[in-house]
């Protein structure tokens, strides 16, 4: 049955219908004619049917009550989906492993899981994580306080072992879980012949810890506060492996090869390429890997190295075009390779870039023209602008120098349009160079996403222990989050991830008891919840279930 509206005389009226069937056809037939709609909204009489109906349909009645306020509704989209995955990934399994015999006396496993999920959904501190729980339904979580958090990332971030000499960090729990994740994953054929390593700065306002906490380089441009560097490495399928946590005044350079040994030792691999942007790469870098004999593909410095300049990008040689595709269309690139004193160089020039670059250039160009005729002083603030400047002495000798635009300087900039070049001693084609360097700039899109991740600010923890734990627990975010997303583009879903957090917020449930039996629902789904869950194998709870009350 249902209502119908029908129009007469000028008024509405209400019926109610059923459908019935003669023979091979449907026809509505008028059981009952209610009335004039507008009589019956403003006597009441429309209200008091659908309440009275409302209370033979247990979902609605639910739904009402939800709807008044009378009815607590719990968030179960982000529990649900990435609890599923945590449990394949195996973390709770690692967990409980590193956890047996330690007495705690409350649920460390469920804390961590309680604590990752908030990164991937606020971030923040552990201070705002107690409070927000409290709207999730989380098994095992009911009894968690505040002061668990706290333990919990201090176990996460304990030191297992005496750091060893020269060693940067001293070996930790988080380390282990690291290394236990890792080889769940590896089998016989699996080899860990590709890293990317990418950096960022994670700043305090307070000590930071016994050592963590120093000041550096701030790429947060807040030289004022202490800060710790944070060194994120993946697989060359864009997988977290590992991170390590440094005091703040570690440089980039002196980095990369400290933890590339580490590397080596804590997952038992032999061959590693590793693949890295010039800013990681000093002289005695790529000497020390390469008397590790540790094959890499690096970027150069195209302007600033003297014998790249003046040498590599002289060569004659003819280039050779390359085709690479892509997800959007394909990439034409041209490439060659220059041996220069026994090293090789990969020399590529993109042409769709070559256009972007010079448009971008001519823009600059137009803008300067603009802003010199202001003056000279509009343009000493600008370093777009003073890059393609020369001074020029004044006529009578005595007045100030002016500027004007270098042509040479233009041309010289024009040399590097599309170009990219790099440097790599591994036994491989220059378009085997180039793809891996290409996946170093697509994992870049993974290193933007972990930093809004391990941006987990503010830090209120004050011993390095409990530091690192709670980084940690945004690495855990990490693991997840790509997981889901690997999910998803296997079933040839893009997942929008701001999208799909609202999403999974919506999802909600509630539950009332009634005669003797206890019924739950859910609210609607939407969004990209339903993609999500059907891309991962998780199914979702029923629109309606009974239980026998408590």
């Amino acid at each position: 049955m249902f209502v119908r509206e029908k129009s007469a005389r000028g008024h509405r009226y209400l019926y109610l219908v059923e459908s019935i069937r003669e023979g091979d056809r449907v026809r509505q037939q008028i059981v009952r004619a209610l009335g004039r709609k507008d009589v019956l909204a403003e006597s009441g009489e429309l209200d008091r049917l659908i309440a009275s109906l409302a209370r033979h349909s247990e979902r609605a009645m639910i739904l009402s009550e939800m709807e008044a306020g009378r009815i607590a509704c719990t968030r179960i989209g982000g529990p649900l989906l990435f609890g599923r995955l945590w449990e394949r990934l195996g973390i709770a399994e690692v967990l409980a492993g590193l956890l047996d015999g330690r007495g705690f006396g409350f649920d460390v496993e469920c804390a961590v899981f309680v604590s990752v999920l908030h990164r991937l959904f606020v971030s923040g501190s552990d201070r705002s994580c107690e409070t927000w729980m409290a709207d999730y339904a989380i098994p095992g979580a009911a009894g968690l306080q505040l002061h668990h958090f706290y333990r919990a990332m201090a176990w996460l971030g304990e030191e297992a072992e005496p750091a060893a000499a020269g060693a940067l960090a001293p070996r930790c729990v988080k380390d282990r879980i690291e290394e236990r994740l890792f080889e769940r994953r590896r089998d016989l054929f699996s080899e860990l012949s590709l890293v990317f390593m990418d950096t960022t700065t994670l700043t305090f306002h307070g000590a930071g810890g016994e050592t963590l906490g120093a000041h550096g380089h701030s790429k947060d441009h807040r030289p004022d506060l202490k800060q710790m560097v944070l060194a994120v490495v993946v697989d060359g399928e864009g997988r977290p492996l590992c991170t390590e946590m440094l005091p703040g005044n570690t440089a980039d350079v002196t980095m990369l090869l400290p933890i590339m040994d580490r590397l080596r030792e804590r997952f038992m691999v032999g061959r590693v390429c590793v693949v890295a942007d010039r800013g990681m790469i000093s002289a005695a870098t790529i000497e020390a890997l390469e008397e590790r004999k540790l094959e890499y593909v690096l970027g150069a410095r195209e302007r600033s190295n003297r014998l790249i300049r003046e040498v590599v990008l002289k060569d004659e040689a003819p280039f050779t075009p390359l085709v690479i595709e892509r997800v959007r269309g394909e990439t034409q690139l041209f490439v060659k390779e220059v041996k220069v004193e026994g090293i090789r160089y990969i020399v590529c020039r993109n042409e769709a870039e070559v256009e972007k670059e010079r448009a971008d250039r001519q823009a600059i160009v137009t803008g300067l023209e603009k802003q010199m005729k202001k003056g000279d002083k509009a343009l000493i603030g600008n370093s777009a602008y003073r890059r393609y400047l020369r001074r020029v002495q004044s006529e009578d000798g005595q007045s100030e120098p002016a500027f004007e635009i270098d042509p040479g300087k233009l041309a010289d900039e024009a040399r590097y349009d599309g170009i990219f070049v790099l440097r790599t001693n591994a036994r491989i084609t220059p378009l085997q160079a180039v793809l891996r360097y290409r996946d170093l700039i697509q994992v870049e899109d993974l290193f933007r996403r972990a930093k809004a991740i391990l941006r987990t600010r503010p830090i209120y923890h004050s011993s390095d222990a409990a530091i690192r734990g709670h980084v940690f627990c945004s690495f855990l975010a990490l693991v997840l989050q790509k997981k889901l997303a690997d999910h998803c583009r296997a079933a040839g879903f893009a997942v929008e991830w701001e999208r799909l957090l609202r999403d999974l917020d919506r999802l909600q449930e509630a539950t009332i008891e009634k005669d003797g039996k206890r019924i739950t629902t859910r609210t609607a789904v939407t969004g990209q919840v339903g993609s999500a869950f059907q891309a991962a194998g998780v199914a979702l709870p029923p629109n309606l279930r009974e239980h026998a009350a408590a």
